[in-house]
């Protein structure tokens, strides 16, 4: 695994950026984390489990996305730093 990107620091976005690591550990920042905090990591966690991604180290600044944004994010991140892609079949 290589580190990686996907997202922008836009308002209603995440920037998400996936390297190796032991384990899952997600580091999030943001303005609404005492509010959306947990659910934000719990979606995450459970998309790089998804993809079987099992070992990382994720940085995630949020400015305000929604769900899917975040899935969108954190895979497009994970197959950037896999080289696995997700979308073939």
């Amino acid at each position: 695994m290589k580190e990686a990107t996907a997202g922008t620091l836009e308002s209603g976005d995440i920037m998400v950026t996936i390297g190796p690591g032991e384990g899952l550990q997600v580091n999030l920042q943001s303005s609404v984390a005492a509010q959306f905090g947990r659910q934000i990591k719990a979606v995450i966690t459970e998309t790089l489990e998804g993809l079987g991604v099992k070992d990382a180290q994720v940085e995630a600044i949020d400015k305000g996305a929604l769900d899917c944004t975040i899935r969108a994010r954190v895979t497009a991140a994970a197959v950037r730093a896999t080289g696995k892609d997700v979308w073939k079949d």
